[in-house]
């Protein structure tokens, strides 16, 4: 199962573990987005100096 961190940088926003089994990673315009099949879950904008990690288990997609 997928699951991605967000981190933010100190005092920019809390970090956030994000979970699902269909979630997926776009960037796109300026933004990184995280969405499962019900839609858009996370969306970051690159300016927010924040990075997006993948910490599931199995990274290798299926």
């Amino acid at each position: 199962m997928p699951s991605f961190l967000v981190r933010y940088p100190r005092g920019q926003g809390e970090d956030v573990v994000a979970t699902a089994d269909h979630l997926t990673l776009t960037i796109d315009s300026g933004w990184a987005g995280l969405a499962d099949e019900a839609g858009p879950c996370i969306a970051v904008p690159a300016h927010s100096g924040a990075t997006i990690t993948r910490i599931d288990q199995d990274q290798q997609p299926e």
